[in-house]
């Protein structure tokens, strides 16, 4: 097998037609909620929506996801707590502050920014590994969780996954030669580019919406976010 003429696949026609499934699919997905309108005030107003929105973004800054006395949010869940923000907080870094990574953005948008030093992103990348496991177990173990999942969810687990497990060893020269696990790691990015849109995964894009649409909501009706 050619693995170096699949690399320029994978690295080529692959990645961006995958692309763009992906902001095709992101685009028609925000336009579909937006689409649905928004719904007009029929009381008065008790509170302010701008502080609502503000209160509800600094509230969802707080609580996600290194403050647990908030909400009593550890208490509760502290496996999907510490593995949520774990593995948020290590993709985060790796895709927007690894250097591969915005040099990728770079080539696409024209412009880069300051990135981590490896180590720390090295480092990162591994807890946010251990978070997607804890996540897992937790989801096999739990009883309510393991009720309510299905293929859907555990795919959306192993496409993230992939991506996250082949570029660690890819950058610490693990398993197969280079060419091969950097194929590996291509075709699971693509991947899951195209199956964002298509999934529960999308859910991050109306992240500032939700928080925005939740906070103007209860400050106009003058309830603590």
């Amino acid at each position: 097998m050619n693995w170096t003429a699949i690399l320029e696949f994978a690295r080529g026609p692959f990645f961006y037609a995958a692309l763009l499934i992906f902001v095709a699919g992101m685009i028609y997905r925000l336009v579909t909620v937006i689409g649905l309108g928004w719904s007009k005030d029929r009381v008065p107003a008790k509170g302010s929506k701008a502080g609502g929105v503000v209160m509800s973004f600094l509230k969802g800054i707080l609580v996600w996801p290194f403050i647990p006395w908030v909400k009593n949010t550890f208490k509760r869940n502290p496996l999907i707590y510490i593995g949520g923000g774990l593995f948020h907080l290590g993709l985060f870094v790796v895709v927007f502050l690894g250097t591969a990574h915005m040099l990728v953005f770079k080539s696409l948008l024209g412009f880069g920014w300051g990135t981590l030093p490896l180590p720390i992103v090295d480092w990162l990348a591994a807890a946010g590994i251990v978070g997607m496991l804890i996540l897992l177990i937790n989801r096999i173990i739990h009883p309510v969780l393991r009720l309510i999942s299905g293929p859907a969810e555990y795919l959306a687990w192993l496409f993230v996954f992939l991506p996250m497990i082949t570029g660690y060893a890819l950058t610490h020269h693990l398993g197969p030669r280079y060419e091969v696990m950097y194929s590996l790691h291509m075709i699971s990015v693509n991947v899951l580019l195209i199956w964002i849109p298509l999934s529960r995964i999308s859910h991050f894009i109306f992240y500032f919406f939700s928080r925005a649409i939740h906070g103007q909501e209860f400050g106009k009706r003058g309830v603590r976010v």
